[in-house]
């Protein structure tokens, strides 16, 4: 059975006494829950204090982008063996905002997901359409171009470790969700394709998570789904109690 995964994507927000808070707030909100995996993704300045305070949780730390090199003159980027040796076992690659704001294609996330396996961090790939696309019907087309551009290449071993993170661009940060089902089908695709590429025990193992204006109220609906293993959290993430009840969501699917 597949664990659920809750991922935190606090994106640029916080600051050092926000994120204390923040991660505090949480330990005490979460600590009896079982079953599921929690992950919180900071800021890049905040990943060594968050990663202190992390010690002793079972809370898991995660970075939101790394560099497709392993080290060198690349002023401004960050290295995945760097995020390692501050703590951290994921990362973020992919995410729209990176494809839109800094032109991210599919050939340079497939690079950042080898070097994240080079340095043994576990990648946690992005995926989605925009509004247009989707009322457009290319929906499928969009994300089967994104899978097979993202994970080219990669050992069925290397896919089973690889979280996607199915996030339709248009219900990012704007309040609009995707529907149980549409969310499923979506899924459902992306895991038909894993069978077809990588056979039928990867198709098993991959985690897929949902992502875009998840929220406690729509949590349980989604996860009532066979396809989604979990969430990547946005602005819910930044609200200690909206990210527990999120993750609470998880932890009832397995026990119910």
């Amino acid at each position: 059975m597949r664990v659920p995964l809750i991922a935190g994507n606090w994106k640029m927000n916080t600051t050092s006494a926000q994120a204390k808070a923040l991660i505090q707030d949480l330990k005490i909100r979460i600590k009896t829950l079982k079953g599921i995996e929690v992950l919180v993704c900071p800021p890049f300045p905040y990943l060594a204090l968050v990663s202190k305070l992390l010690e002793g949780t079972s809370i898991g730390l995660g970075a939101q982008n790394l560099f497709w090199e392993k080290e060198g003159a690349f002023t401004g980027e960050v290295s995945a063996r760097m995020l390692c040796d501050v703590g951290c076992r994921h990362a973020i690659l992919g995410h729209s905002e990176r494809r839109q704001h800094m032109g991210e294609t599919d050939p340079m996330i497939s690079r950042k997901i080898r070097q994240a396996f080079d340095a043994d961090l576990l990648p946690i790939v992005c995926v989605g359409e925009t509004l247009p696309q989707r009322e457009s019907g290319s929906t499928r087309k969009v994300v089967g171009e994104q899978i097979r551009g993202c994970f080219a290449g990669l050992t069925p071993a290397q896919m089973e470790k690889t979280v996607i993170a199915y996030e339709p661009v248009w219900a990012i940060g704007t309040g609009r969700t995707a529907t149980s089902q549409q969310a499923e089908e979506i899924h459902k695709f992306i895991r038909d394709w894993l069978q077809e590429a990588f056979g039928d025990e990867t198709a098993r193992t991959v985690r897929i998570l949902y992502g875009g204006s998840v929220k406690p109220e729509n949590a349980d609906s989604l996860m009532a789904e066979q396809d989604i293993d979990g969430f990547l959290v946005g602005g819910a993430s930044l609200s200690a109690g909206s990210f527990a009840l999120i993750a609470e969501a998880a932890g009832n699917r397995i026990h119910n």
